[in-house]
């Protein structure tokens, strides 16, 4: 025998044996690391900050820091664990916001329009709300008819059509218009037609014409609506829906009342319906009006007019509901629940009404859920630095940019699918509001200087309906410790994923966020929010 050959054979014979384990080992660690479908996705940031970031897009060298302290927290995200259907985000028109903007300049106004409406230039509002007759952001009161017209042969949307004289009331004299005739349709007519602008409308009355009701304390203030009278309301609601389609408006829903249970102490436009009066008007009344009319389709409440009951705060929401919807004839003319946040100052102490919104949930899954309203009083000497410190209402105080980041994303957490704010648009006062109830809004204007102002709310905003676009789905999020950051996440029709995060704490925090085998990492500022977005670098 060979010896020499048979060493060589046998080397030969180890040297296959080990490439072979070697090609195992290589398929087995290939095998276990399975590429991920968001390999190719980027993430950015967007932050707006207590220091001064307004939407501001923070590059990866500003995340970089040579603290050891910074805490570290961990999110993992389920894209395919979705939750409700988004329906969009912004605040409202009023005449008081259509009456500012006919102050400035055309081309300024054009711009104020396009930073609320634009998708890609702008926040990209895309759920909105205005009001049916005058609201306490209208000049002076108004309706659609004239007194005692039971026939409603009078009835004409014209008082939202006919412009501005400077008279209505001493807010607005003396100040000069540059576009008189400007007014409350056409600035939703010329918001519909900034490039991009794709947004929904939901109507809602404050009060019905003095005339219809009983128990007012002043012109359309208070007291309640004739139950003589329910049917022609009905026809008068319906027929503003119809007036505003022929204007090329078409509402996305409408709430019956706001809020229903303010009609005692109320100092404005205000009218008063106890649950069973709003079941009784919807059912007997309202419901089969636009059904008539061809505005409700109960076949698919999708495909029409929505109507969404309640309209008022969210506190005591789920008592008001239940008589609408354990009642079958009532509650297959409602597609939801709409709600307001009042009073800001007790949110913090009830969890944000958490639970609240947890019930109204598991009662009536197949409802919808929408914010309809919030606001804050205006400090018309710091505008903007108000939203970072203590501020009051009539029960307490509160941080209003906490409050509402912290609102938002509750309200999203348990199942709400739109949250609009009131007035887009007031002065640097607040005004014009003839009852001394001065708001602030997303963009303040000086009506003497042109100044426009755009408070940390509208930037606010702008992070959840820039990013969360209508169609989009709430999907999930898990942390082991959160260290006080909230957070929300949804993922768009185009598959980019946005994440919201507010860090309410005074340092720093870093942020992992695992998403299938992949991880993006950001540091978040303290009192900031940032939003995430992850997209396909290709598809951006």
């Amino acid at each position: 025998m060979n010896i020499s050959n048979s060493k060589q054979t046998k080397n030969l014979c180890n040297s296959g044996i080990n490439y072979v384990i070697i090609v195992l080992i290589a398929l087995i660690i290939v095998s276990c690391t399975e590429k991920s479908k968001y390999d190719d996705y980027m993430s950015e940031v967007y932050q707006t900050s207590y220091a001064g970031d307004n939407l501001k897009k923070i590059s990866p060298e500003e995340f970089q820091t040579e603290s050891k302290d910074i805490k570290e927290v961990t999110i993992t995200v389920y894209p395919d664990k979705e939750f409700q259907k988004y329906y969009g985000f912004g605040a409202s028109f009023t005449e008081s916001s259509a009456w500012n903007l006919a102050t400035i300049p055309v081309e300024s106004r054009k711009n104020v329009l396009t930073k609320l409406f634009s998708p890609t230039e702008g926040a990209g509002f895309t759920l909105t709300r205005t009001h049916i007759n005058s609201s306490d952001y209208s000049n002076t009161h108004y309706t659609y008819v004239e007194k005692g017209d039971e026939d409603l042969t009078t009835f004409s949307i014209n008082e939202d059509l006919k412009g501005f004289s400077g008279e209505e009331n001493d807010q607005v004299r003396g100040v000069e218009l540059v576009e008189p005739s400007y007014d409350l349709i056409p600035m939703i007519l010329e918001a519909s037609n900034i490039p991009g602008a794709d947004f929904k409308i939901i109507a809602s009355p404050w009060s019905p014409p003095s005339w219809m009701k009983t128990g007012e304390t002043a012109t359309m203030t208070n007291g309640t609506l004739q139950p003589k009278y329910y049917g022609l309301w009905a026809e008068y609601i319906s027929k503003y829906v119809s007036a505003y389609k022929a204007q090329g408006i078409n509402l996305w829903g409408i709430t019956p009342q706001n809020e229903p249970l303010h009609a005692h102490d109320a100092q404005w436009d205000s009218n008063g319906f106890t649950p069973e009066q709003g079941r009784d008007f919807l059912r007997d009344h309202l419901g089969p009006q636009l059904v008539k009319d061809g505005h409700l389709n109960l076949d698919d409440l999708e495909s029409g007019l929505r109507v969404l009951i309640y309209d008022h705060n969210k506190s005591t929401m789920n008592d008001y509901v239940d008589a609408t919807y354990n009642d079958p004839e009532a509650s297959k003319y409602a597609w939801g629940t709409a709600f307001h946040w009042y009073t800001n100052s007790e949110l913090k102490q009830n969890n944000w009404y958490a639970n609240e919104l947890a019930e109204l949930q598991k009662k009536w899954p197949n409802k919808g859920m929408i914010h309809s309203e919030s606001s804050i009083d205006i400090d018309a000497n710091d505008p903007i630095g108000q939203y970072w410190r203590a501020s009051t209402d009539y029960a307490g105080t509160f941080v209003p940019f906490e409050t509402y980041a912290t609102d938002i994303i509750t309200d999203l957490n348990h199942g709400t699918q739109g949250y609009v704010e009131w007035c887009s648009i007031l002065s640097h006062k607040g005004q014009p509001n003839p009852y001394n109830n001065y708001n602030s809004a997303p963009v303040l204007i000086n009506p003497t200087t042109d100044q426009v102002i755009y408070t940390p709310l509208y930037y606010l905003l702008s992070h959840f309906s820039k990013f969360i676009r209508p169609d989009a789905h709430r999907i999930e999020l898990k942390s082991l410790n959160s260290e006080g950051l909230i957070y929300t996440a949804a993922k768009n029709t185009d598959d980019s994923i946005s994440i919201i995060i507010y860090n309410k704490n005074e340092e720093v925090f870093n942020v992992s966020l695992n998403l299938d085998n992949k991880t993006f990492t950001t540091t978040i500022a303290p009192r900031a929010v940032q939003t995430v977005v992850i997209r396909n670098n290709s598809t951006k």
